[in-house]
């Protein structure tokens, strides 16, 4: 009998924005061709993931890389993850040779991830082609910082020239470290549940002021929750389990649920630069109220991207933390151009992958 094919996904271990968005993608895998066998290589909850996937998968708790370290979802650690960066370099060749052994055994026929640069030189050694996907490279984030930074973008620039494939994602950077490009549309979750039985649990306002607050894995600190008592008319729904109780905040605690799934009930999410968010509201269609965030190179590429094609208000953090949302009672902006993004980058993905596979 022929064996089923075997499709290892790594995932680089930086907040759940890669996490999700990877696991729409398998998902999708997944659906068109139940046979293929997933690994899942993170350290991301797989709580999470399964929320996204259809079917189970093999689990391979392995760090690669470590994004960049942060108290919450603007507030970056430079020392920190330089130190943790100068660790994982150092260790390079000894996880490399152990972590291809594993493919070998595994009997993996394909690599793809997002977007680990180890994972380049581990597909090589294991003799295996690697796929990538992301709208943006380590390389691009640690170069913008300078300094110390230059060595070690220098290096994960190394690693991804040897990438067969990158499927480029919209609100990108040029990626030009990527021999081969293929741009794709948006990727993400979609809703899993009807609005009918969503809006039974407590959602009173009407949709226009129906309110998502979201901002990420790390979540954000010092949200002022009191702010929220200026608008009793409206209602706002929150994933953050350490928020207060606040007559108008429904805070949802079921794992069932996730971001995208309430999406459908909002006039409105309010979030921080992220691909993730960005893209699953922008693939249905809901206006963003989104903070800046400083020091972090993808956020203007994110910001341009959600001007051009999607309703949206550009908040500064200082006035949001501050108390200052006024931003509630305006109308978001319009999109800037007319241009429709592609909505399927998890088909275009998914369908590439099973193409090359079977």
């Amino acid at each position: 009998m022929t064996r089923p094919p075997t499709l290892y996904v790594a995932i680089t271990n930086h907040g759940f924005g890669h996490a999700t968005r990877t696991s729409a993608v398998v998902a999708e895998i997944q659906k068109r061709c139940p046979a293929i066998n997933i690994i899942l290589a993170t350290t991301a909850p797989q709580w999470l993931l399964q929320t996204y996937l259809q079917q189970p998968v093999q689990w391979r708790q392995r760090t690669f890389d470590v994004g960049v370290l942060q108290s919450d979802g603007l507030t970056m650690d430079y020392d920190a993850t330089l130190t943790a960066l100068k660790t994982i370099q150092a260790n390079a060749a000894e996880t490399i040779a152990a972590e291809a052994e594993f493919l070998k055994a595994a009997q993996v026929d394909l690599v793809l991830a997002d977007i680990p640069p180890l994972a380049v030189p581990i597909a090589k050694a294991a003799g295996l082609p690697c796929w990538m996907l992301s709208n943006f490279g380590w390389d691009f984030i640690y170069r913008a910082w300078g300094g110390k930074f230059g060595a070690i973008a220098d290096w994960i620039s190394d690693c991804f020239q040897g990438c067969d494939r990158l499927f480029r994602l919209p609100f990108h950077e040029p990626m030009t470290a990527f021999p081969q490009v293929t741009d794709v549309g948006l990727t993400g979750g979609d809703p899993a549940y009807d609005v009918a039985t969503l809006t039974a649990q407590s959602i009173h306002a009407p949709r226009e002021q129906t309110v998502l607050l979201t901002f990420g894995g790390l979540g954000l600190s010092k949200i002022p929750y009191e702010t929220l008592d200026k608008f009793p008319d409206w209602q706002f729904l929150s994933f953050d389990g350490n928020a207060p109780e606040r007559p108008n905040l429904l805070k949802i605690k079921d794992k069932r649920y996730r971001p995208v799934d309430v999406m459908p009930l909002c006039g409105r999410v309010i979030s921080k630069p992220g691909y993730g968010t960005f893209a699953e509201a922008c693939r249905l269609g809901i206006p963003i109220a989104t903070l800046t965030r400083e020091g972090f190179a993808e956020s203007p590429l994110l910001l341009e991207g959600l001007r051009n094609h999607n309703a949206h208000q550009i908040i500064e953090p200082e006035a949001f933390l501050a108390g200052d949302w006024g931003f509630l009672k305006e109308r978001p902006q319009p999109p800037l151009t007319e241009q429709v993004l592609d909505r399927d980058g998890n088909g275009a993905i998914a369908q590439a992958v099973i193409d090359y596979l079977t």
